[in-house]
């Protein structure tokens, strides 16, 4: 006569096959650690590149060519502009165009020739305080390594290299956190809870009710993700006063701007969490899809945490369709260089895109059907 399993053998045996037969959350959970590897691999990095520099040269001569020709074959930085004062790289840096400056002083190669100091600044771009002291020092690696051949050939040579930080002069690493901090809550609270509540309703059915009440399509997911948009846009009002209040991380921009940019990246974060619900077919698979699709991009690809310079050339091109890294740049801009509308138009045009398309994708997965 068989022997009956036992009461816990037939339950493992139950949880084994419900796994088994919901083949995305299968596939998830044996994707997942793999994702988390490679991404993690690859944007744990402290190493810089392809780091933009302005050169403000009043006078070239022989010398400054030459140093300027130091940095372009360097194969670190990407030489952006030339410019005879320093009021013309202000703007660089303001807009993101540029991360470091290097400024000459008039007569830079007749002070070499004559043995005198011959003085250097090198401004960065510090609103990214790890990232612009690492930036800084690989300049001053250049300047030292050119100096020493110089003197090495005709001695007597005495550059003096002078630094300064932008937007965050003390070097507070807060100021560099807050903002993607927001963007996580941000996406916590929209993406991740919306995909979770949606993917509940499908599988007790209530959604599928909807599907065939007189609401359109486009009504359901307003009615739904509302609730979620003021709890995101209180989250973001509790997240500035603990910046403001408790760090002291500065407010140089527009106050309602910065308001207007969360409550746009919260609708694309919305739009997203109901495409992940009408992708998935269990609220587990939504969860985990939208850990994967968000919450592990928004924090590795976003340039939160680690600069996107540092990343592979061929994963770089990646961040353009994660929203956190649009957003991230919105409120440093705002938050620590006190930039507008005039600067900031390109990512906030990107969000609105994204928010198009995730939200035509999302209503149209959500036409009235019956299983």
């Amino acid at each position: 006569m068989a022997r009956r399993a036992s009461p816990l053998t037939a339950f493992v045996t139950k949880e084994l096959r419900h796994i088994l037969r919901d083949r995305q959350t299968l596939t998830i959970l044996l994707l997942l650690p793999l994702a988390m590897v490679v991404l993690f691999g690859f944007a744990l990095r402290n190493d810089v590149n392809d780091i933009r520099i302005a050169f403000v040269d009043p006078a070239p001569d022989y010398a400054t060519l030459a140093l300027r020709a130091r940095f372009a074959g360097n194969g670190r930085f990407n030489p952006v502009a030339t410019a005879a004062t320093t009021s013309a790289i202000e703007p660089l840096f303001r807009r993101g165009k540029a991360d470091v400056a290097v400024v000459f002083e008039s007569g830079f190669a007749g002070h070499l020739a004559a043995g005198l100091p011959a003085n250097i600044l090198i401004i960065s771009d510090a609103s990214d305080p790890n990232t612009g002291s690492r930036m800084q020092a690989y300049a001053g690696a250049v300047i030292a390594s050119w100096q020493a051949e110089l003197h090495a050939a005709r001695g007597g040579v005495q550059i003096v290299t002078r630094t300064r930080m932008r937007f965050n002069p003390t070097l507070e690493s807060v100021n560099l956190f807050v903002p993607g901090l927001i963007a996580l809550v941000l996406t916590l609270v929209t993406a991740l809870m919306t995909a979770i509540s949606l993917s509940r309703e499908k599988e007790r059915g209530t959604l599928e009710i909807l599907l065939v009440s007189p609401l359109r399509p486009w009504q359901i997911i307003v009615g739904k993700v509302l609730p979620y948009l003021a709890l995101a846009f209180a989250n973001v009002i509790t997240a500035l006063l603990a910046a403001w209040l408790v760090f002291d991380v500065p407010f140089r921009g527009s106050i309602t701007l910065l308001l207007i940019a969360s409550a746009l990246y919260a609708l694309v974060g919305l739009a997203l969490g109901v495409f992940i619900a009408a992708s998935t077919s269990s609220q587990r698979a939504a969860m985990l899809g939208a850990l994967v699709g968000t919450m592990l991009p928004s924090t590795l690809l976003s340039g939160m945490i680690f600069p996107i310079a540092s990343l592979p050339g061929w994963l770089q091109p990646v961040t353009y369709v994660i929203p956190a890294r649009w957003f991230i740049i919105i409120a440093r801009g705002i938050m620590l260089k006190g930039v507008g509308l005039n600067d900031l138009w390109a990512p906030i045009l990107a969000l609105l895109v994204m928010l198009a398309a995730l939200m035509l994708v999302a209503i149209r997965s959500f036409k009235p059907r019956l299983a």
